[in-house]
C-alpha cells in the first residue's frame, strides 16, 4: 500500500481488526519511510460494476460516492454514522448479488431512497428532492403524504 504522505511503496501493517460486522478489514499502517500514520479498510468485492446514467454514458461504481451522498442527506441530523456505513454496505451487497455488472443509476437511488426511509424521514425528503429533480413546493408535500402514508400501514 502506498504512503498518502510521501508516495513511498513500502508500508507496514500495525494492525488489524473486523470491521462492517465483519464485512471489512480495518488495518492501521505506518509508513517507515517518513513515519506517517493511515488506516485503510478491505472489502470483499463481487465483481466490478459500471453505473448506467441516465444519458446512456457507463462510470465505474464508487461506494465512496454512495457513502458522500448518503452523507449529505444525513447532514446536521442526529443519525449514527456507523449506520449509515451498514446502509451503504447492505445497498452494494445488493448490487453485487443481482448478478449484473450494469446498474442503471435509477435503481441505486431507488436504493438509497428505501435505506433512508428507514434511516432518517428528514434525509429522505432531501435525496428525494435531489433524486426526483423537484421542481416547486408540491413535489415536496407529495413526498411528504407518502411517508404519512407509510405511518397510517404500521
Amino acid at each position: 500500500m502506498r504512503c498518502p504522505y510521501c508516495q513511498s511503496e513500502d508500508t507496514q501493517v500495525k494492525d488489524s481488526r473486523p470491521a462492517e460486522d465483519g464485512a471489512a478489514i480495518r488495518r492501521r499502517r505506518v509508513c517507515p519511510d517518513c513515519g506517517g500514520r493511515f488506516t485503510t479498510f478491505e472489502r470483499v468485492q463481487l465483481r466490478d460494476l459500471v453505473v448506467v446514467k441516465k444519458s446512456g454514458r457507463k462510470v465505474p461504481f464508487s461506494r465512496d460516492k454512495l457513502l458522500r451522498s448518503m452523507e449529505i442527506a444525513v447532514r446536521k441530523r442526529n443519525v449514527d454514522p456507523e449506520r449509515i456505513d451498514r446502509a451503504v454496505t447492505g445497498i452494494v451487497r445488493q448490487l453485487e448479488s443481482s448478478g449484473e455488472t450494469e446498474v442503471p443509476s435509477g435503481e441505486i437511488g431507488r436504493l438509497v431512497m428505501e435505506a433512508l426511509k428507514s434511516l432518517d424521514d428528514v434525509a429522505y425528503v432531501r435525496f428525494a428532492s435531489v433524486y426526483r429533480n423537484f421542481r416547486e413546493a408540491k413535489d415536496f408535500h407529495d413526498v411528504l403524504g407518502e411517508l404519512k402514508g407509510d405511518e397510517d400501514l404500521e
